[in-house]
């Protein structure tokens, strides 16, 4: 029985660095659910992070695969554009559903976008790739936090323009 527990919990990849990506997955992924929950929007921190770990999981258990001896042969080939366009359907499909038309305006689509970089946060995390993680979440909350300071600075939405009018 010890056997069969020891081999169920056995990677290929050590337990810390394991651990390390899904830290990385949660802290990264969570900035940016950090922000989207800041500003009140459906999908926020506990989405996100669910999202950026889902990424990781998903490309740690490829990576488990391609290494381990059990889907070894011939007949098994590890492609990893096919784990990205995966991951990538998969997260814009769960995005799309928070994008909405509603009174004639589009609503949802930063949100959306930003669930979809939380799978790539975490596509990087679980496969190692922390320096594009980390750049990727950098870009991504100075989008989401400085754009939004300009586009209210510069009025880009046009709420001034209507907030005046109604009150003429």
């Amino acid at each position: 029985m010890s056997d069969y527990l020891q081999s169920a919990f056995a990677t290929h990849i050590p337990f810390m660095e394991l651990a390390l990506r899904f830290v990385a997955a949660i802290v990264l992924g969570g900035i940016i659910g950090f922000e989207r929950e800041w500003r009140d929007h459906a999908a926020g921190l506990r989405s996100h992070i669910l999202v950026s770990v889902s990424a990781a999981c998903f490309a740690i258990i490829s990576l488990e695969m391609s290494m381990g001896g059990h889907f070894a042969g011939d007949q098994i080939r590890f492609d990893p554009m096919r784990l990205v366009e995966s991951i990538t359907a998969g997260v814009a499909f769960l995005a799309a559903g928070f994008i909405i038309l509603r009174h004639g305006e589009v609503k949802g689509i930063t949100t959306g976008a930003g669930m979809w970089l939380a799978g790539a946060i975490g596509l990087a995390s679980g496969l190692g790739m922390f320096a594009i993680a980390c750049v990727a979440s950098a870009i991504g909350i100075l989008t989401l936090a400085a754009l939004r300071q300009m586009e209210k600075r510069f009025d880009m939405r046009g709420n001034g323009n209507d907030q005046k009018e109604a009150g003429k």
